[in-house]
């Protein structure tokens, strides 16, 4: 589409065109601007913001495309297309709704009151393999939200899935026009946005308006009023449920449930307990039954599925606590997922949950409070704070140890922070109690360096790994030096959340920490010494054995005590393990002592990532597969195998054998180079502390190794050497991202700051800095300076704080 179709399209005025140029990119947040060539600018007026505001300053970074509800002086923008509409919003929706008309693909519509995100999530893991799909990011499922998703549909997409929201009558409509679904699902109906509606009848209709062109609406029999209000329509519905009126009749026994379709039964074990999991992958059932899956791919996949993780930020807090900052919203449904967020963080020794009053849910105060508390009183709190005049006014419901105050300023003028030692902390608000005081407070203060950990994509990572793997194999994970700089105690709980099989440390006092924050996983050590014999036998840890030195040392240490350890092999690494020759007395040593249960025999590839080595790969392989089983023969033992890397798990599928080992693939960097299905897990931000303006000529920094070679604007940034930013990044080899732009390095990385020339940058004291991330891949910091991703991940140091941000739903 070019700019001249969406004056036809939408029939606005235009105020200038300087070119008939192509739309490619939409822009709605000016922070966070694409400058290319196709990009457009929608300005728009929100409650607090006017987009117009910021179109000068968008026009000066490069934006030459602007959609508008108002006059301006345009004669200021000599080089630029504006259009002219009553509504920016509406113009969006209209050539969205254009847009998604050029396709004739399947379209998945998805609605309901909760599990949308979820259910949407899961149909693109299960239909993924033989669809090329489109859907919405996270939840992206508003007025504005399924626009901005529909335009991104292109000529290789085969298969379109979107979920779509409503908060008011006459809403979805607009929605329907935008996405076309060819299949519907209604997931469920609940009391969000019930102050809106009179009733739940006119709510449902308001919903099925996505589904008016549909050829098939699959929905649950057992929800009355969703199967009421479908009967009486003209939608054609496939219903699924425990009725035997439904379409397709579902029946349990113990943990299976079986899906009988009228053409035979899908037998399904859920990889999930809660009942919402259980119903919301019972609709992918159904949309894969009339899809026609065969039912042994439909109980494949769905054994699959893994959990889609939540939009939280966990972050350190005063006094060794942990606050998930849950700020950003405030509903019933929110409020029960966050809940088992916390519950599932095992790292502190106990929960505290601060919550203010639910606003805009439809009930009254008291029936709210009592659903709030029924939440609360089953979640096993240390202690419950509720802010709030509603909330305080019901506290006789609360049931565990609690304190309520009437606004945020109360509580905060009666914070002690020390009463929080060694917990963690969940702190959720509507926006309007401004609870990002709260978290304020009570987050540990650092400089502005930090590290964001992405946990949703650490879990597509590693849902991705899961995906290359045989049922049958299990998943070693790697969470040595720090788990490659983002914190090993975190990541290591999120791992064991999605039941991984084993951790990897480099050291006994890494398995220590983890022990001591509550990880039960199984924990290998792989450079272990005799000074930590002691720690790996209290703390069940098992040590890596790779010298016959340090078998007997261990032996004496133990003295008949039992302990798991895992054999090391040399194979061509030539680094640690046991070479061919010293198999005889290995043997002889493990036969003599049987209190040493040998958990795993591995051994390294030394060039996986590379195509050049395969054969020598091949060689490790198999030299491999004959040293171990010379070892299990004499022993009559058949522990797990395992020779796979990351680059190994992506190029040598055929060389599984029992269990692999997952390291920084994990965060999101391809050791191979190959095709980027990997979601990059780190960034590392700073903030700029100063910014000046100096003379041509002028020396900057240690030992006056930058000049100015012009008049220069300089900035002055909160990261240095100290912070794992290296030096050989001086003088210009390093570059960071200013404002969506690159800002070399002038002068010599100093300890704790560096200079960096903005010049051609509009940016203040404040703003935010890139080292690397999504925008800057580590990748290319590494190649910069001759090094490897790993160096540069784990350079990072702790004293730079560790953001963990978890999004999806």
């Amino acid at each position: 589409m070019n700019f001249s179709a969406l004056v036809s399209i939408t029939g606005g005025e235009v105020l200038c065109q300087a070119f008939d140029g192509p739309l490619s990119f939409l822009i709605t947040d000016s922070r966070k601007p694409l400058v290319h060539e196709g990009a457009l600018f929608i300005a728009m007026v929100g409650e607090r913001h006017d987009g117009h505001d910021y179109i000068r300053s968008l026009y000066e970074r490069g934006v030459r495309q602007f959609l508008v509800e108002r006059n301006f002086p345009v004669n200021n923008y000599p080089q630029a297309n504006i259009l002219k509409v009553p509504s920016s919003l509406q113009a969006l929706q209209q050539f969205t709704a254009h847009h998604r008309s050029k396709f004739s693909i399947p379209v998945i519509g998805i609605t309901g009151s909760n599990g949308k995100t979820i259910v949407k999530e899961w149909l693109f893991q299960l239909l993924g393999q033989e669809f090329n799909i489109i859907k919405n990011p996270g939840s992206y499922n508003s007025q504005l939200g399924v626009p901005l998703s529909v335009w991104q549909m292109q000529n290789h997409h085969q298969l379109g899935i979107f979920e779509a929201g409503v908060s008011a009558p006459d809403e979805m409509e607009k929605l329907e026009r935008i996405i076309q679904p060819t299949l519907g699902v209604f997931t469920t109906i609940g009391p969000a946005h019930d102050e809106n509606f009179p009733d739940w009848h006119l709510k449902i209709e308001e919903k099925l308006k996505l589904f008016k062109h549909t050829d098939k609406l699959i929905y649950c029999a057992d929800h009355e009023p969703i199967a009421k209000a479908v009967k009486s329509s003209k939608l054609k519905g496939v219903s699924w449920g425990f009725s035997s009126s439904a379409d397709i009749v579902v029946s349990k026994q113990n943990d299976l449930y079986f899906f009988n379709d009228g053409n035979g039964v899908a037998e399904i074990h859920f990889p999930f307990s809660d009942a919402a999991s259980i119903e919301n992958a019972s609709h992918c059932v159904a949309v894969m039954l009339v899809l026609q899956y065969d039912y042994r791919t439909i109980q494949q996949r769905i054994h699959l599925l893994r959990s889609v993780p939540m939009r939280l930020e966990l972050k350190e807090g005063l006094h060794q606590s942990q606050l998930v900052d849950d700020t950003y919203n405030n509903d019933l449904a929110g409020l029960q997922m966050s809940l088992e967020f916390l519950k599932n963080q095992q790292q502190k020794n106990g929960r505290v949950v601060v919550l203010s009053d639910i606003l805009q849910s439809g009930l009254n105060d008291e029936v709210l409070v009592k659903r709030i508390a029924d939440l609360i009183n089953s979640s096993r709190l240390e202690h419950f704070i509720g802010i709030g005049p509603a909330i305080s006014r019901h506290k006789d419901f609360f049931q565990v140890p609690s304190s309520f105050f009437l606004s945020t300023e109360a509580f905060l003028n009666a914070l002690d922070s020390q009463r929080f030692h060694q917990q963690i902390i969940l702190v959720k608000g509507a926006r309007s109690f401004q609870f990002e005081r709260i978290v304020k407070q009570l987050q540990k203060k650092v400089h502005g360096t930090v590290m964001e950990v992405n946990l949703g994509a650490l879990v597509h990572n590693l849902n991705f790994f899961r995906s290359q793997l045989k049922p049958e194999t299990k998943l070693m994970v790697m969470v040595k030096a720090f788990a490659y700089g983002s914190g090993s105690v975190e990541v290591a709980n999120l791992l064991q959340f999605h039941k991984v099989n084993y951790l990897g440390v480099a050291y006994a006092d890494e398995g220590v920490e983890l022990r001591q924050h509550n990880i039960t996983l199984p924990i290998m050590v792989m450079n272990p010494s005799p000074a930590g014999f002691q720690s790996m036998l209290e703390y069940n840890l098992e040590p890596e054995v790779y010298s016959s030195q340090l078998l007997q040392e261990l032996v004496d240490y133990l003295q008949g005590r039992s302990l798991g350890i895992h054999i090391k092999l040399d194979t061509g690494m030539h680094r640690l393990g046991f070479d061919e020759n010293d198999l005889d007395e290995l043997i002889k040593l493990l036969k003599d002592n049987p209190n040493l249960h040998i958990k795993s025999i591995f051994s390294h590839l030394a060039g996986s990532d590379e195509s050049t080595h395969d054969q020598f790969s091949e060689q490790q392989y198999h030299q491999f597969i004959a040293l171990a089983g010379r070892m299990t023969q004499h022993l009559v033992i058949s522990p797990p195998l395992h020779i796979l890397n990351t680059s190994g798990i992506l190029r040598f599928p055929s060389w599984q054998l029992d269990m692999v080992r997952l390291g920084i693939g994990l965060y999101g960097s391809n050791p191979t180079g190959g095709e980027k299905k990997l979601r990059p897990v780190l960034s590392l931000k700073t903030v700029i502390s100063q910014v000046k303006n100096i003379k041509q000529g002028v020396s900057v920094g240690y030992g006056r190794r930058g000049v100015a070679e012009r008049d220069m604007k300089l900035a002055t940034i909160a990261i240095g050497y100290a912070d794992g930013y290296n030096r050989a990044f001086s003088r210009g080899v390093g570059k960071v991202m200013v404002s969506g732009k690159l800002a070399p390095v002038v002068g010599n990385v100093c300890m704790d700051m560096t200079m960096v020339d903005i010049t051609e940058i509009d940016a203040h004291e404040g703003d935010e800095v890139m080292i690397f991330g999504e925008d800057l891949p580590v990748e290319v910091l590494a190649q910069s300076i001759n090094t490897i991703p790993y160096e540069i991940l784990t350079n990072t140091s702790e004293r730079v704080k560790r953001v963990f941000v978890a999004e999806g739903i």
